[in-house]
This record gives structure tokens, sequence and C-alpha cells, in this order.
């Protein structure tokens, strides 16, 4: 038997088994010849996948098969899988019979001479990218679940430690931090300031604008409070007009200039109110740790003695604690 003769019957020999192993494995499978661009082999998983029940596959071509888009497409992927000895995969979105499908296929030309043949693997994964799809999209629902539930329970939290018309913590809160700070500055012998605020005439405002105006200007103090401290500091609603402010790490004069600046944004707030506008001032007193009080309780009553001074001035002043001095020996 001449050598072409046995190379034709090894090659075919060899398409015939990747065919058949590739169906055993419930791939779809199609073979078909390069020089007529005829179908030779169309097992029933590709003719499923393809949309070609029924139809008589072997001896048509792709023009006899297809529309004329994927006709050409198909040529496209032949032509890129003829032009590599590796053999080409490619991932074809397609609609077919109507049903929008995702393929896999694997092309690659065997055999030799005139009998090269074009063999291509297909597997659909339209049902599997649907599946991912879902699984994603549940997986999404769900951290958007976990997210809702984490802000739930820290604003819970948080509603625990802060007032909920200004936004600031809680006296408790507060005490706390501020124990901590002493301490903290008792080790590293560094200053942190106390201030006591207050605001001006709040009786005469809920006279005037009753008890939703009066919570109006405190809700306009709590975010001027916010806005000008630090993520460090402690501002605290103690209940009334009273409100108290932990500046950590700052002596008196930088307390001063900072409590300063945040007065004069009070004196020309405007807090808007039911077609009104509800002007307000603030009285403060500032101390500082250790210089006007080596103890907390000393301190807060430090920074209260200077806020009624700040008050008796008439409002709408800031007053600095007397500095105590140690007795000379």
């Amino acid at each position: 038997m001449p050598d072409a003769d046995v190379n034709t019957i090894q090659g075919q020999a060899m398409t015939e088994a990747m065919a058949l192993a590739m169906e055993q494995l419930g791939f779809g499978v199609l073979v078909k010849e390069l020089n007529s661009g005829r179908y030779v082999r169309a097992n029933a998983a590709a003719q499923a996948m393809l949309g070609l029940q029924g139809r008589e596959v072997v001896g048509a071509t792709d023009a006899d098969l297809f529309d004329a888009d994927l006709a050409l497409a198909w040529r496209a992927a032949d032509l890129q899988a003829q032009a590599s000895a590796a053999g080409v995969r490619a991932e074809h979105k397609v609609a077919i019979a109507g049903v929008r499908r995702e393929l896999l296929t694997w092309r690659q030309v065997v055999g030799e001479g005139e009998q090269r043949v074009m063999l291509s693997v297909w597997q659909d994964l339209t049902e599997l990218r649907k599946r991912d799809g879902q699984l994603a999209s549940a997986l999404t629902q769900l951290e958007q679940q976990q997210t809702a539930m984490e802000t739930l329970r820290r604003d819970m939290q948080d509603n625990q430690v802060r007032d909920t018309v200004s936004g600031l913590y809680h006296r408790a809160h507060f005490e706390e931090q501020l124990r901590r700070e002493a301490d903290l500055s008792a080790r590293e012998q560094r200053e942190f300031a106390l201030v006591a605020v207050a605001i001006d005439n709040l009786d005469d405002i809920l006279r005037l604008h009753g008890p939703e105006g009066g919570e109006r200007v405190v809700e306009a103090l709590g975010r001027l409070l916010r806005a000008g401290t630090r993520a460090m500091d402690s501002p605290c609603r103690l209940g009334g007009d009273r409100f108290v402010v932990l500046l950590s790490g700052v002596g008196l004069a930088t307390a001063h200039s900072r409590m300063e600046q945040l007065r004069r944004q009070c004196s020309q707030h405007i807090v808007p109110y039911n077609g009104q506008q509800i002007p307000f001032t603030v009285s403060m007193g500032v101390a500082s740790f250790p210089h006007t009080a080596g103890a907390i309780d000393d301190l807060m009553r430090s920074a209260d003695r200077a806020l009624s001074s700040a008050r008796d001035k008439g409002g709408n002043h800031i007053v600095l604690a007397s500095i105590q001095f140690a007795p000379v020996a």
C-alpha cells in the first residue's frame, strides 16, 4: 500500500478517534472538509446546540445551514484555526433559532494533504453563564444586605452614644473619653483643653419659636461643633443649652483660637425655621489640663467658672480659666 494511502488512513483514524472521545465527554463535534467546506460529521449534541435538529447536516455547507452573519462568523473562525497549527479556542455569543447562546469552541485542522479536515468541538455555556450571573447577583444582594445590616448596627451603636438632635456624644461616652485623655496626658506630660459651651438666651428662643425652633438651633450648633473639631476631639451635649468639648493634645492658646473661630461662626449663622430666621450666639469657657486644673472634676469646674464669666459679660464671649501657679517653696 502506498505511503500516502497509509497516511490518509491513519489521519482518518485519528480524526475518528478524537471525534468519538469528544462525543463520549458530551461535547458537540463537527467535522468539515477544508476544500469544499462541506460537513462530513455532525453529532446530535452539536446539532442541538446549533439549532440543526432534523436538518440534513452532512454534505451541507455553513451557507446552507445558517444565516449570512453566522456563516461569515464560522468562516472567519475557520480561517483563524487554519493559520494556527496548535488550534484556536473561541467563544461565540450568537442568536440561534431565536435563542441567545454562549458557545465555547475548539477548532483544529487535522489530517494530511487533500484529506485535511476542520475538527470543531463545541460546548454550550449558556446555562452555566446564566447560573454564574444568578450567583453573582445573589452574592451582590447578600453583600448589600450585609452592608445595610452593618450600617444599621453602627447607627444603633451610634444612637447609644450620640444625642439624636445635635449628633454629639452623650455625657457617659464623653466622660469615658475624658478619663482616657487625662490618663494619657498625665503619662506623656502633655496638655489638653476642655471647653464649656452654652447657647445664649435659649429660653427666649424657645418662647419665640417653640421647641422645634430650639431643636433647629441645637442641630445647627451640633453641626458647627462637629465641623470645627478633629476626629480625636470629643464634642458632647450635656443637656439643654449646655455643651462641652474635649480638645485632645492642645493648650489654652490653641484652644482659645479654635473656639473663638467657632464663636464667630455661631454669631454669623442664621437658622431658617418656619419662614423665619433664628440668630443665636454662644458663650464659652476654656480650661486646660494641667495648667488650670490637675484633676478631672477640678477641670470641669474650672471650665464652668470661665463659662459663667462669659455669660456674665452678656453672652457671645469666650473666657479663659485662671492658670494655677505652684506655690514657691
